[in-house]
């Protein structure tokens, strides 16, 4: 899910029982207003809303995250969502090429993020955004759920999506690469010609909206932002982690060994290594691009499945 910070647009009271819903929507319904929502928007959205009982539960019950990378990896690099991915490559390449030729952003992290998010366009989620932020922001008493629900109704409001389309997870984010509603007004783009950026059907619209938020984000063309490594049983843990960098001549005077058919970098390319699960296990190179595919997702998790999951599928 794509949760970017945003500025607090809404000061919300102090509510925390289901009778003072109504209050609550009440200074929602007031504040769009007052940031320029038409009153025919604010009465088709939130006319008719009460707590959704499912995204409380959701949102009450999410688990700890205590995976291994072993079982992290192997539940999300599973063989039917390479096989998707290999599939949605070969019938999008050329589409691929050209969301790369303008925002310089390979297949190999569109093909990751889109594969993770929704699978390929297939798991979007079936909540209305409206309904599931407005409750969030309620529940959690939290701005910046609510100051998503505004930037919901200016989507219905500036005729990018009607408000029935408005679809995604139960926490907000929409269509096939999960945007929250401000990164789809800063970020989406109407790659297919329409004027109109479509997120939920438009996979050109779906992949240049994807592209445009790395590129933003800072993505360095023709960089990975990860590799898998070989490391000796000798080497310093101590010294590993994002937040340690070198230069890759230091990691491979260290007994670092990099793959076969891995991407000619310069020696002094800043990289940090990551051992998820220990000396024993998998080792990473993270560059540059693995910060930026953590901006999409803040976790070590996230971002070294987005670039196994590209390596797999275009190599396939």
């Amino acid at each position: 899910m794509l949760l970017i910070a945003a500025p607090l647009t809404l000061a919300l009271p102090k509510l925390a029982r289901a009778a003072d819903f109504p209050n609550f929507l009440a200074h929602l319904r007031a504040r769009a207003a007052a940031d320029g929502i038409p009153e025919s928007v604010i009465s088709e959205t939130t006319g008719n809303l009460t707590p959704n009982a499912r995204v409380l539960k959701l949102d009450a019950h999410q688990p700890e995250f205590t995976e291994t990378w072993a079982t992290y990896s192997s539940n999300v690099l599973n063989p039917v969502r390479i096989q998707a991915g290999v599939a949605t490559f070969s019938a999008h390449e050329s589409l691929l090429a050209e969301v790369t030729s303008r925002f310089g952003v390979s297949a190999q992290p569109l093909l990751g993020i889109w594969g993770i998010e929704t699978n390929y366009g297939a798991t979007q989620g079936d909540f209305n955004v409206i309904d599931a932020l407005t409750t969030l922001a309620w529940s959690r008493d939290n701005s910046f759920f609510a100051g998503q629900v505004i930037s919901a109704m200016r989507i219905v409001a500036n005729g990018d999506a009607p408000a029935r389309t408005l679809i995604g997870s139960y926490a907000g984010a929409m269509g096939q690469p999960q945007f929250m509603p401000s990164e789809y007004l800063s970020t989406a783009i109407a790659f297919n010609g329409s004027g109109r950026a479509d997120i939920w059907h438009s996979d050109a619209d779906t992949l240049a909206s994807m592209a445009n938020y790395l590129a933003k984000a800072g993505w360095r063309p023709g960089a990975p932002s990860s590799e898998p490594v070989l490391v000796p049983a000798s080497l310093d843990t101590a010294a590993t982690g994002r937040a340690y960098v070198h230069s890759l001549d230091f990691w491979l005077a260290q007994g670092v060994q990099r793959l076969p058919g891995a991407v000619p970098l310069p020696g002094d390319t800043h990289a940090a290594l990551l051992l998820p699960d220990g000396v024993q296990g998998e080792a990473f190179l993270v560059y540059h691009n693995f910060h930026v595919i953590r901006r999409y997702n803040a976790s070590d998790y996230y971002a070294l499945a987005v670039g196994a999951l590209g390596r797999m599928v275009v190599a396939a």
